[in-house]
């Protein structure tokens, strides 16, 4: 019965609170709710009222105060949070770029934002981006010197994650998950010696591309194929879809004749690639086509016992490709190889087609013992898979 009558008291008073700040009155409201969170702590919104009545009066400690008991009832509400990060900046605290990276963590969905808080939003967006990168500075002047080397970069990333400009994308593969193997986006291309080699003849497989695109004979199909019912809705733009198609060369592990016969250089190269053999999977080896205006959705791989080779052959201007937190732009002649089964998307945003060589390469790490056991295993997965890698 106490419980109830303190309920219906703050109730009472947080009803006139309401009342008095809507005539003006703020230090009337600021009393009155006072009493109401005095009777019931927990009452998240009246701590939200006394803070906005506390500022109005100009008590701006008493304020936070106020916010900080709020978040002590719901630590996580997006709109609490914002409030003290605004408190704090007007303050000239500190801590106001920390409290606005917090507050932007919780930022809801854009359907669920009211249009009001639209113009604060931008400000805090702009003041935790402002506070990340000054962290980020901070650490690297820190760090000393940096080069353009494997362990810098990843001194770099280290410090952009630690900053929360980025973060570490896990290793997500549709199917196949072998434990162990390092999570890099980008892997070091001295790893694979055979890429010097198809780097040089980058000019003569281009060569090839050009005269087999233009043969009656090629066979070019669209890069994404699934049955119409198949639970993939990311790829429903461009499933069946010849924005994105491949000439592929070798495929599931087959050779592609009517394609490969028309490219010896290309078919000799890939020889001295370490490509997976895996019956009824790998190796994999295509031109892939993106037409102009194009987008590829963000999306993973199927297993990461392999890699993925690009060959840039023929790129224009405003194309991209993202993998994790790293986004590059392809250059002609220059191979890259990344790990695909990380989230990945890759853009055409000319008005010219964008054709890039791409193959599958072992994993560095995996063992010959390895490599023949997962050769083993794909196939033995049955219904449970089909196609390539």
């Amino acid at each position: 019965m106490h419980d109830e009558t303190m309920g219906n008291e703050a109730d009472t008073n947080e009803l006139e609170a309401d009342r008095a700040a809507a005539a003006g009155r703020a230090a009337d409201a600021v009393h009155l709710l006072e009493a109401a969170v005095r009777a019931d702590p927990g009452r998240f919104a009246a701590w939200m009222k006394l803070s906005a009545m506390k500022r109005a009066t100009g008590d701006e400690v008493g304020a936070l105060a106020a916010i900080d008991r709020a978040l002590a009832v719901r630590p996580l509400d997006f709109s609490a949070l914002l409030a003290r990060a605004m408190l704090l900046d007007r303050q000239g605290d500190g801590q106001a770029g920390e409290a606005f990276s917090r507050a932007i963590a919780q930022l809801p969905p854009d359907e669920k934002v009211p249009p009001a808080m639209a113009s604060a939003i931008t400000l805090a967006k702009r003041k935790s981006e402002a506070h990340q990168a000054a962290c980020e500075a901070a650490m690297l002047s820190a760090a000393g010197p940096l080069a353009d080397d494997a362990v810098d970069r990843a001194i770099r990333r280290f410090a952009s994650n630690s900053a929360r400009r980025t973060r570490h994308f896990h290793q997500e593969p549709t199917h196949f998950h072998y434990s162990g193997l390092p999570e890099v986006e980008f892997h070091e291309c001295e790893q694979f010696p055979g890429l010097a080699r198809l780097e040089a003849a980058t000019a003569d497989i281009k060569a090839e591309f050009e005269a087999l695109i233009e043969c009656e004979a090629a066979e070019i199909a669209p890069y994404i194929q699934y049955p119409d019912q198949a639970p993939l809705r990311q790829w429903e733009a461009l499933n069946q879809n010849k924005d994105w198609s491949a000439l592929h060369l070798l495929q599931n592990g087959n050779r592609v004749e009517a394609n490969a016969r028309h490219c010896p250089v290309t078919m000799d190269v890939l020889e001295s690639l370490p490509q997976p053999r895996i019956p009824g999977a790998s190796p994999n080896a295509m031109f892939s086509l993106l037409a102009p205006r194009t987008r590829i959705p963000p999306h993973t791989g199927v297993a990461n016992i392999r890699l993925v080779c690009h060959l840039p052959l023929i790129v224009p201007p405003d194309c991209g490709f993202r993998v994790g937190a790293t986004t590059v732009e392809w250059r002609e002649g220059e191979a890259f190889v990344f790990d695909d089964t990380i989230e990945h998307e890759a853009w055409n945003s000319s008005d010219q087609l964008r054709v890039v060589f791409i193959c599958d390469l072992w994993v560095p790490q995996l063992s010959e013992r390895e490599r023949d056991a997962v050769a083993r295993i794909i196939p033995a997965a049955g219904a449970g898979f089909s196609g390539g890698l």
